[in-house]
């Protein structure tokens, strides 16, 4: 599908001018040679272990993020942005220059002014290497540009915020749809996502609402509010039972009004993608206005964990009938959804689930990558180890010991 179908076509005049506004005059910076900047070096990095392990077992000497558990051995940009996100708040800018750099050479063609990083990268059947699918994922766009706007300001780091806002620049053209009787919303990817027939196919997790707190406050007038206050009423209107979907669609009769119903090709099914909507609820600093409506919208899991202790794998949405186990990764997702909702016990046992299954596992088996990265993300916020504050920055644990850190 080609990407005017997926949001009114833009002059284009109007399309440089906002091109120009958000990325400015400046190329597009990438040099390694001062990813230890004075205000990094003087702060120690993290001791975070799982991290350790993460770079250990997953990351390329050359910043490349590899998902072992698939044949082709492949790299996605949700697995680039994660990283960066991580290595921020390891305090590891080393780190994070290569995985940024290796995207942006291996997934954008070296140029993301001109196109986003394509989703997927790996071994191709003839046994080359190089992009398996071009299209975009916008959750790893997002999660790029707000790890890149939070380095500019954490390690003094100024190309990097130009590099997010070009990132945001791209996102807002190419990846941004105004739905009929919505308004903005976050498409997944820029093609294959609007059909004909006035139908629209959405991720809830794949828009963060801190990280569009942050984007908003870089860029007021672009769509980054609309789209967080339009991703919580199509949370709450697709979650009679106090359940996430993996994916969900919206539905315009005549082009003027319009409605959220099942996806057409995923149905009703919460599982892997949806548990990252509970955690990034549960991340929200709780002065956010959308934050408490969330927690109550998403009360489901609650109830679903309860009996066993353990999360179910697979939830049916509108019927709310749950089946399986889920992983580690899902006890780690739901650590901060729980603790916010002040499920004490629920929240212990699952970060001793954590702790004996993922961060000190006993046998020689070890969990997958997915299961790796929803660890970061939950027991690195168990921890404290980081924060979203109300304006959607990042406060992480080291900047509080690092006397050059910026914090404005």
């Amino acid at each position: 599908m080609s990407r005017a179908g997926l949001h009114p076509r833009l002059p284009a005049l109007a399309v440089r001018r906002r091109l120009l506004k958000l990325c400015g005059a400046l190329p597009l910076a990438l040099g390694l040679g001062a990813a230890n900047a004075a205000g990094a070096a003087a702060c120690p990095a993290e001791d975070w272990p799982l991290y350790q392990t993460f770079l250990q077992r997953f990351v390329q000497a050359d910043g490349r993020v590899v998902d072992f558990s698939v044949a082709q051995l492949q790299t996605t940009s949700e697995g680039q942005s994660y990283g960066m996100l991580f290595a921020l708040v390891a305090n590891d800018p080393a780190t994070f220059g290569r995985l940024w750099q290796w995207s942006v050479a291996n997934l954008a063609g070296g140029d993301v002014a001109s196109r986003l990083p394509a989703w997927q990268w790996g071994r191709r059947p003839d046994g080359s290497w190089g992009v398996l699918d071009p299209n975009a994922a916008s959750d790893a766009d997002l999660w790029m540009a707000y790890a890149l706007l939070e380095a500019a300001r954490l390690w003094r780091r100024p190309e990097y915020a130009q590099n997010a806002r070009t990132l945001m620049a791209r996102i807002a053209l190419d990846e941004v749809a105004d739905l009929p009787g919505l308004g903005k919303m976050l498409l997944p990817g820029p093609t294959g996502f609007a059909h004909p027939d006035m139908l629209w196919r959405l991720n809830p997790s794949y828009a963060p609402i801190p990280l569009l707190r942050r984007l908003a406050q870089e860029d007021p007038q672009g769509p980054w509010q609309a789209i967080a206050a339009n991703t919580a009423r199509m949370i709450a209107q697709v979650s009679p039972q106090g359940y996430a979907a993996d994916w969900v669609a919206y539905k315009s009769p005549d082009g003027a009004t319009g409605a959220f119903v099942a996806d057409p090709e995923k149905g009703d099914l919460g599982s892997y993608d949806a548990i990252r909507v509970y955690m990034w609820a549960g991340m929200m600093p709780p002065s956010d206005p959308l934050a408490g409506p969330l927690l109550k919208t998403l009360s489901g899991m609650v109830g679903a964990t309860a009996p066993t202790g353990l999360p179910p794998e697979k939830v049916q949405v509108l019927s709310g009938a749950v089946s399986g186990v889920g992983p580690v990764g899902f006890s780690a997702a739901l650590l901060p959804y729980f603790q916010r909702s002040g499920q004490t016990r629920l929240y212990e046992q699952q970060r001793q689930r954590v702790q004996t299954q993922l961060i000190a596992p006993a046998g020689p088996a070890q969990p997958p990558y997915y299961d790796y990265v929803l660890g970061l993300f939950g027991s690195g916020w168990a921890e404290q180890r980081y924060r979203f504050l109300p304006s959607g920055r990042l406060q992480s644990r080291w900047e509080k010991a690092c006397p050059r850190a910026t914090t404005r």
